[in-house]
């Protein structure tokens, strides 16, 4: 299921009158945390990239000819219920135009799972906490990065067939001690089903991480990330270029798991969000449906449908 909420905007010119505010639509599975949001802007000048901010942060644009422009933007898994603003900037520097875009993330119930496992798995051992901390580290600066180019094109696909089991953003009790929220989707494919690369994009880490085993990293451009880990094989290496489908591993049981299958993590914007989220919503096509100019006036109370 896809939610559009077709956006009336406040909007203020700078420096100039006349400038048109843009016609602005906002695609998402849901408007709830842990959700790719895709802003659909289309703009009167060709020329003249928007700039796109929600959430504290500038999301990068990239164009969908003539006259239209994209961007995606992650709800990452901590951002609280409530109204938010995506503000767009248009049009060239003398007839800059800004407008601001209300939307409501409504609130959203993980699931909770008590398990009881292995002392093992709940609390490493003293001697691999300088690892844990350098690998966290590197992970960090990957999913932080913001590359220029945008390397994937089209859908994005999931890199298995096989059904997700492990709910995104659930939240796991290991022996009485809670853990971090589930950063990203497990799906429960058996040892040796070959991984495929879910869009384009630049294999930027290949290495065995004591959490995550054999992991890959692709960065597919404009701050989007996946990992993928517990893999048995690894197909790529660092600095590669890959296509959508290309087959980047075998599943596996590598790492700190207690059995074969495959995790994807994605971070966009360094915001955590379901990787089926991006498969559902990602594109560089038409979005669905017609757009056409909200009616102009006072600025609404933020809503969006459900």
């Amino acid at each position: 299921m896809r939610l559009t909420v077709l956006l009336t905007a406040v909007a203020v010119t700078v420096a100039t009158t006349g400038a048109a505010t843009p016609i602005v639509r906002v695609d998402a599975r849901a408007f709830q945390p842990g959700e790719v949001m895709s802003v659909t802007i289309d703009s009167a000048d060709p020329a003249e990239a928007p700039r796109v901010t929600a959430f504290g942060r500038h999301a990068p644009v990239f164009n969908v000819p003539p006259t239209t422009w994209r961007a995606l933007v992650g709800i990452d898994l901590d951002v609280k219920p409530g109204a938010y603003d995506v503000t767009i900037e248009t049009g060239p520097a003398e007839k800059r135009v800004r407008s601001v875009h209300p939307v409501t993330i409504i609130r959203k119930v993980f699931q909770t799972r008590r398990l009881t496992v292995a002392e093992a798995y709940v609390n490493p051992p003293p001697e691999v906490q300088a690892r844990i901390e350098a690998e966290a580290a590197r992970l960090a600066e990957l999913f932080g990065a913001e590359s220029a180019s945008r390397l994937w094109t089209g859908a994005f696909v999931r890199p298995v067939p096989d059904p997700a089991n492990s709910a995104f953003g659930s939240r796991s009790i290991l022996n009485g001690q809670p853990r971090s929220p589930h950063g990203g989707t497990d799906f429960l494919s058996e040892a040796g089903t070959p991984v495929h690369a879910p869009n384009g994009g630049r294999v930027v880490l290949v290495g065995d991480l004591y959490y995550t085993g054999n992991t890959v990293v692709i960065d597919h451009g404009q701050g989007l990330v996946s990992l993928f880990a517990h893999l048995s094989a690894v197909n790529v290496q660092e600095g590669q270029d890959v296509t959508t489908g290309a087959l980047i591993g075998l599943v596996g049981a590598t790492g700190r798991v207690t059995g074969p299958h495959l995790h994807w993590t994605v971070r966009l914007g360094n915001a955590r969000v379901d990787p089926l989220s991006l498969v559902a919503i990602a594109r560089d096509g038409p979005t669905i449906g017609v757009a056409t100019r909200p009616p102009q006036g006072p600025r609404p109370r933020a809503a969006a449908t459900q």
